[in-house]
């Protein structure tokens, strides 16, 4: 075992020599080693802002290879503890959480100000707000160690959101505010409180009511999956007494922890939930007896209001599985460079190539289409509402298949590292575990994919927008030949014409809603790649493209013999590192 969990320092362990138990990521620096976010930034953000950010992003990714790596395995191994009573027996409702955890929470909202960053200036030396582009690409690197801490970071950075463009002044003053903080002891987190036992992913079935009491909104009802549940500032969706039935009768509340006169509110934790993943970040089921509440925005416009939050959440979702991924690459490929069997690294046979290549194909994929849908969403943001269109299709395809193909690669990952994989002195049944929520969070792929289908195809004509978008990227990749541009081009309007009859079928082509939303991001991905492989002059860019094209978008026969030349230049470009062009794998592309 060559772990250590050492809370005091940043020292690591350097990597053995290689032998028959290969090392893990420790001694990395996650930045440094992924020249595909150190390539593609430049894409998109510009060089002024790209210079400010470039010392964060490498002292992140030294951070979480090493120091962030041991907090987060022991935070994972000491979950957060449920305190109703103090020895002499008064309430006291608190959450304990081990030092480990409040020492990423510093590292998180402290010093770098992950929740902040994109809203107000001030945060690592920028007198304006950082692009949420940037925010994500730190966020990208953090959550290759701790995948749960960054549900509070995003639920502070998206209830916010909420709170500055919806609330009244008073709400802003009083709870926005400290919301931006990164003093700890100062600051108030955010938390969204949606689920019910009675709805779950059927939101218009909940029963927590909202009633008007001596002047005040009080809640009253049972949320039975609460996130960052001890959150100083949540976001609950009730029905106000007399509303109708269905999401149409629910008002957006605003429920502090403590009232102004510093009393706690009128809500119990009941317990935390014993999950499977996420360990370190606390989760419970909350009663609400009476709480004090403060409507935000428009009370009969609540579920359109909170559903804005949570597609903000669906990106932050999108980027954390894609951020997974690539920790997953980094862990397989030590493994098989580092791993000796029958006198050479494993590295080099021939089946465990293409496994690499079925981790890898993915992980860029994720990232690639991360950094698009981020710049929309800084467009939107600026006030393009082209952009915001193509935000509203790209944010659901991006949730759902990331994380769906999150839950795969972590299996495969561990796989690579063989029994010990299975082992807890390793990374990877943590990342298990942690794969495993991401279908979850935010809505289950089912319900992403008809979000994508139904209403971003169906009622905005948002994939028209998207379609035109990456035929724009297809149309300046002019150092690409035309025939591999328009043979991408041919399956982008293939999977945006299928989307398209899928959502006009309503109810009966729902079944079909995942296979849709799939072509269209492999589609979008391959356009991406392309677009990439030009403005870089990067054949490996251009033979992912070939990838896509050839096993996610075109038909195969699985009794045929496979034609192996483009793996093989793929695995030799992408695992070796071997020289290739832009003619030869274009060659390979349209062969």
């Amino acid at each position: 075992m060559n772990t250590h969990l050492n809370l005091a320092g940043t020292d690591v362990v350097p990597p053995p020599a290689d032998g028959p138990v290969a090392p893990d990521t420790r001694g990395m620096n996650f930045h440094t080693a992924d020249a595909s976010l150190r390539g593609l930034l430049p894409l998109y953000l510009d060089a002024g802002t790209l210079a400010q950010l470039a010392p964060h992003l490498q002292r992140m990714g030294g951070l979480a290879a090493n120091r962030l790596e041991d907090l987060a395995t022991v935070a994972d191994r000491h979950p957060p503890v449920l305190v109703q009573r103090s020895p002499r027996g008064e309430d006291v409702q608190r959450v304990d959480y081990h030092p480990a955890y409040r020492e990423m929470e510093r590292i998180a909202f402290g010093d770098f100000g992950l929740h902040a960053m994109s809203h107000r200036g001030g945060v690592l030396g920028r007198a304006t707000p950082w692009p949420a582009t940037a925010k994500y690409a730190l966020s990208y690197l953090f959550v290759q160690a701790e995948f749960g801490l960054l549900c509070p970071v995003s639920m502070t950075d998206t209830v916010y959101g909420l709170i500055a463009r919806n609330g009244p002044d008073r709400l802003r003053d009083a709870y926005g505010a400290p919301m931006l903080r990164q003093d700890l002891d100062a600051l108030y987190q955010g938390a969204m409180f949606m689920t019910e036992r009675h709805g779950g992913s059927d939101v218009g079935a909940n029963q927590v009511v909202a009633r008007q009491e001596a002047g005040e909104w009080r809640l009253h009802g049972d949320k039975w999956f609460c996130s960052n549940v001890d959150a100083e500032v949540t976001a609950v969706l009730a029905r106000p007494e007399g509303a109708g039935p269905g999401t149409k009768g629910l008002g957006l509340f605003l429920l502090p922890r403590h009232l102004d006169d510093g009393r706690p509110n009128r809500y119990r934790i009941v317990r935390l939930k014993d999950k499977l993943g996420t360990r370190s970040m606390a989760s419970g089921e909350v009663v609400l007896d009476g709480a004090t509440a403060h409507v935000i925005g428009d009370i009969d416009r609540g579920i359109l209001q909170m559903m804005e939050t949570v597609n903000a959440s669906r990106l932050s979702q999108g980027m954390r599985a894609a951020g997974v991924i690539r920790r997953c690459w980094h862990d397989a490929l030590t493994v098989a460079r580092h791993r000796v069997a029958w006198g050479r690294p494993i590295a080099e046979f021939p089946l465990l190539r293409r496994q690499l290549l079925k981790i890898l194909l993915p992980a860029e994929e994720s990232l690639s289409f991360l950094l698009f849908t981020a710049q929309a969403l800084d467009r939107a943001e600026a006030g393009d509402d082209t952009a915001a269109r193509l935000l509203r299709l790209a944010t659901p395809l991006i949730k759902f298949r990331s994380n769906r193909d999150q839950r795969r690669i972590t299996g495969d990952a561990l796989e690579i590292r063989g029994g010990n994989g299975y082992i807890e002195d390793w990374a990877n049944p943590r990342l298990v575990r942690d794969g495993h929520l991401g279908v979850l969070w935010e809505g289950t792929s089912n319900m992403v994919a008809l979000d994508a289908l139904r209403r971003a195809v169906a009622r905005k004509g948002a994939h028209r927008v998207f379609q035109a978008a990456l035929h724009q990227r297809l149309d300046a990749a002019t150092k690409v030949p035309a025939p591999v541009r328009d043979r991408l081009r041919g399956h982008l309007d293939r999977a945006v014409a299928y989307a398209e009859r899928v959502a006009a079928r309503g109810e009966v082509g729902e079944a079909q809603a995942r296979k849709a939303s799939s072509a269209l991001y492999h589609a979008a991905a391959a356009a991406l790649f392309c677009w990439e492989a030009a403005m870089l002059a990067d054949p490996g860019r251009l033979l992912l493209a070939g990838l896509v094209d050839r096993f996610k978008l075109s038909p195969q026969d699985p009794l045929d013999d496979d034609d192996t030349a483009l793996e093989a230049a793929a695995a030799a470009a992408l695992i070796d590192g071997a020289p290739a062009t832009l003619t030869d794998a274009a060659a390979l592309v349209t062969d």
